[in-house]
């Protein structure tokens, strides 16, 4: 069952490349305004031995999300209350 107010998951593309010139692991949008994430294989020892770390990193990133959406949506809000006060 679907909920018509729930958006489906986007697609997440991936992309492997091998080049000295990019650093270990990017998150980027592609050309449809989605996520991407490029793994830069030349990388891939430091990859591999900071595996566990990188993937922990997913938990504090949405944390870090978070604080920083929420302050621009209580600014928002403020700014909203502010016009309201005004007329």
């Amino acid at each position: 069952m679907t909920t018509p107010f729930l958006k489906p998951k986007p697609n997440v593309e991936f992309r492997i490349i091998d080049t000295e010139e990019m650093p270990p692991i990017v998150i980027t949008q592609n050309e449809q305004d989605q996520p991407k994430v490029v793994i830069n294989m030349y990388h891939k020892l430091w990859i591999s031995l900071n595996r566990r770390v990188i993937a922990g990193i997913i938990e504090a990133l949405q944390e870090k999300m978070d604080d920083i959406l929420t302050g621009y949506l209580k600014e928002q809000y403020n700014f909203e209350k502010e016009d309201r006060e005004f007329l």
